[in-house]
């Protein structure tokens, strides 16, 4: 997906953000955001990805600041969040899973929509937000604007690979028991970032939350780039990524780089269209969640 016209606000918006959560120096932080603005209204272009962009953004800004994770303080609120919220909202679809009569214990652990809506409930973590609203947000029950989900089951149980691209740091409490349903049919790899940009989840986040082992085999893309910049990621993800039978893409950030890609009924994306430009280009209402498969 191109940028739009309401796309160089928000890069604006992120390259405030990124400079005043780097560092306290004011001298500091008005050349980061002098080097970054300066990137952006040379780079900012109708053919351009905004995930490019971003990229260089953050990069400059860890570069002038000297702080190699400016997102710290806020990923360990948004995984502090989601640790919490996780149970309760377990224990919420295991009484509707009684009430409805099932036989199974927990609905998010034990049956794909379940899981999938978990999943999809986490997307609505986002750094341009406070923790309250978004806390609100992922209590709400999941709809869909576009459900494609009996497809991706169906392609679950006869694939033999799945790339999983996890997102937000917080995310993967939620992505764990739809990684583990999956890995009853298919091979799950699950993707992360090598190291610290925004708030996405990085191998670090993954191994101190002492989830690593149950997720099964974790690699990284092998570029710190919200959504995926292929001409810099790893040979290892490139490998795995040309293999895979089927792509999951959590957020916005990989829609916008897969969605560049011919479509081959391989692509699945799970998200919250947080934004008009890529509620648009999904053709959803703003804020509307998303399981399409292309």
């Amino acid at each position: 997906m191109k940028l739009t016209p309401g796309c160089y606000e928000c890069l604006r918006r992120l390259i405030y953000q990124a400079a005043e959560l780097a560092t306290g120096d004011a001298s500091l932080k008005q050349r980061a955001i002098k080097e970054a603005m300066k990137i952006l209204d040379d780079e900012f272009s109708y053919s351009q990805l905004s995930i490019v962009i971003a990229t260089k953004i953050h990069k400059v800004v860890r570069e002038v600041t000297h702080n190699p994770d400016p997102y710290r303080a806020m990923k360990e609120r948004e995984m502090t969040l989601a640790r919490e919220l996780h149970p309760e909202l377990s224990l919420r679809a295991e009484a509707a899973s009684r009430r409805q009569g099932r036989k199974r214990s927990n609905l998010y652990k034990d049956e794909f929509q379940g899981c999938l809506k978990l999943a999809t409930a986490a997307n609505a973590i986002d750094f341009f937000r406070e923790p309250g609203s978004i806390k609100d947000d992922i209590r709400e029950p999941v709809s869909f604007a576009v459900d494609d989900s009996e497809q991706l089951e169906a392609k679950l149980k006869d694939a033999s690979k799945v790339l999983y691209l996890a997102d937000n740091a917080g995310e993967l409490y939620f992505d764990l028991p739809l990684v583990k349903w999956m890995r009853r049919f298919v091979n799950v790899i699950y993707v992360v970032k090598p190291s610290p940009v925004q708030d996405d989840l990085t191998l670090e986040d993954v191994r101190r939350s002492g989830l690593e082992g149950e997720f099964g085999k974790v690699i990284s893309t092998g570029i710190a780039s919200p959504g995926i910049v292929f001409s810099l990621a790893s040979a290892q993800f490139k490998r795995e990524f040309k293999s895979a039978d089927l792509i999951f893409a959590k957020g916005m950030g990989h829609y916008e780089a897969l969605s560049e890609l011919p479509p081959k009924g391989k692509f699945f994306y799970c998200l919250k269209a947080k934004c008009k430009p890529v509620a648009d280009s999904l053709g959803v209402p703003e804020n509307s969640y998303v399981a399409m498969l292309q």
